[in-house]
């Protein structure tokens, strides 16, 4: 797996000499030769947190203020350093939808090779009045039914949680990127 860093990674962070593909503990990296560095960048995925947020009977999804009108997914987030993944999916919704947690148990956890991550997916019931942070543009309600599933990271982790519940959601295509 290779991310988006690992070719636009040119150049060694300690020395400034130019970084070069070898192989290193069975995957390609990029490495320093210059004498006496050594720096290796591992690239290793980054731990992302997913709330499968259940407010009021249904499924809460949100839309970041970054994206197209209309794409909707699970909230999510950066763990913090010494941070618990189950602890740090509800600060997660708190911080982003104003709601207390009540809770969270684990789903699973999913590649997203896009953007060299691992998902830590969560069930997150929760509580209170939805007031959106200023990272998400808006909110909704969807009945566990209704709900479809994209073929990827957090909707994966959707469908396995809605299929633990009994349902069998149809998915739905990923939108095509530019």
């Amino acid at each position: 797996m290779t991310s988006p860093n690992a070719t636009t990674y040119r150049y060694c962070p300690r020395c400034a000499a130019p970084l070069e593909s070898e192989a290193h503990g069975g995957f390609d990296r990029r490495v320093c030769r210059s004498e006496g560095c050594g720096f290796i960048f591992w690239d290793n995925p980054t731990p992302v947190v997913a709330a499968v947020v259940e407010h009021e009977g249904q499924l809460v999804l949100a839309r970041n203020v970054a994206w197209p009108s209309g794409m909707f997914a699970l909230v999510t987030g950066f763990l913090e350093k010494n941070e618990i993944p189950a602890e740090a999916v509800q600060r997660e919704v708190e911080e982003e939808l104003g709601l207390t947690p009540l809770g969270a148990s684990f789903i699973g956890h999913y590649g997203f090779e896009r953007m060299n991550q691992l998902i830590i997916a969560f069930h997150v019931p929760a509580r209170g009045t939805v007031r959106l942070n200023e990272e998400l543009a808006e909110w909704k309600h969807v009945a566990f039914e209704r709900a479809a599933y994209w073929p990827a990271a957090t909707g994966l982790a959707l469908r396995d949680w809605l299929r633990g519940r009994g349902y069998e959601p149809q998915e739905m295509p990923l939108p095509k990127r530019g």
